[in-house]
């Protein structure tokens, strides 16, 4: 066989030839020079074979440390990487073809079942057999059809099971259906249950807000209402505080048509209503600060004992009962409680913004 290396003093490739001869020895023999084609056909014209049998005495080989160039010299050790024979080797001197690697014929005492083209097919037959035993696809059988449907299931098996083991050795496991299923349905129940507390906050949230606009919206309206107010509207004062014909009249005289409205003058608490002395009907209120005003001389009354009221909210109808010359209402303010002094009701009433026309 041939092995190329370049001359490093001339750049040229140098050719080392090794033929195998039964007569000479068993060692190779190495043929070397400049890998020129004029210089291989050179060599190939002194009757290579002959030089190494010694048949037509030409040059003898010489030690390889001595070799020059074209000279015979004896290979180190054999090689058994390429298989080429003599033939070949001589034929592709001569035609200036060099082969890279070292060739040799194989010796007559080595037996071998395979050479050339088969021989390297042998790797790859190794591959297909590993491969077809790895997968468990390369059982041939022959006989009965049964016989061989059994062996296919046989490999099916063996696959699935060495599939499962390299699946085992690489640190991968199959999830179970039962345990996904169940997973699956935790996490749609824990979505499930996250929404509706989601849902529960978002409803919290709107009723809290408005709860905050009803309240916002009370505070307002309990701004803007008035502390106090006239008892009747559109009203006519027809009589004022103080004595007549000897005798105190202790409030205020409002006309009006009968069946007019009558509004409490401020907040407070229902203490009396129902018939009275003199008034026919009357209906008694405290304030917070402990003052009662009276309501008499009225046609209906609308509240009750114990009702809370405030300002402006309508407590009964105006009329003409108990000792009465028209339709009016007798209006009075008893400082501290119902016996309590009486005092004029119009700069009462001007002390908590109230104007009597």
């Amino acid at each position: 066989m041939s092995d190329d290396v370049r001359n490093p003093s001339t750049g040229e490739w140098n050719a080392i030839v090794g033929i195998w001869s039964d007569e000479f020895t068993a060692d190779p023999v190495v043929v070397q020079g400049p890998a020129t084609a004029a210089a291989l056909r050179a060599v190939a014209a002194r009757d290579l074979v002959d030089h190494i049998t010694g048949d037509a005495g030409g040059t003898r080989p010489v030690p390889h440390a001595q070799a020059a160039d074209g000279d015979v010299v004896l290979a180190d050790a054999p090689r058994e990487d390429v298989e080429v024979s003599a033939a070949e080797i001589i034929a592709a001197i001569a035609e200036g073809r060099v082969p890279r690697g070292r060739h040799r014929q194989v010796k007559p005492a080595r037996t071998r079942s395979l050479a050339g083209p088969a021989r390297m097919r042998k790797p790859t037959l190794y591959l297909a057999a590993a491969l077809a035993g790895a997968t468990g696809v390369g059982l041939l059988t022959t006989g009965d059809p049964q016989a061989q449907a059994g062996s296919a299931v046989t490999a099916a098996e063996a696959s699935a099971a060495q599939a499962t083991s390299v699946a085992d050795a690489l640190g991968l496991q199959t999830p179970d259906p039962a345990v996904v299923e169940s997973d699956a349905v935790s996490q749609l129940q824990q979505m499930a249950a996250s929404r509706a507390q989601r849902e529960d906050a978002q409803a919290a949230a709107q009723e809290t807000q408005a709860a905050a606009d009803q309240a916002a919206i009370a505070a307002a309206e309990e701004a803007a209402r008035p502390k106090a107010v006239l008892p009747v509207d559109g009203a006519r004062l027809s009589s004022t505080f103080g004595y007549r014909w000897g005798t105190l009249h202790a409030g205020i005289d409002l006309a009006a048509p009968i069946g007019t409205p009558e509004y409490a003058a401020m907040d407070g608490v229902v203490i009396k209503a129902g018939p009275a002395s003199g008034f026919g009907l009357a209906v008694y209120i405290q304030h917070e600060n402990g003052d009662v005003t009276v309501y008499g001389h009225m046609e209906e009354i609308l509240v009750s004992e114990g009702q809370t009221v405030k300002a402006g909210d309508t407590i009964a109808l105006l009329g003409n009962r108990g000792q009465s010359t028209g339709p009016h209402l007798h209006f009075e303010v008893h400082v501290g409680g119902i016996g309590g002094e009486k005092v004029d009701p119009i700069p009462w009433l001007a002390e908590r913004g109230v104007s009597v026309p």
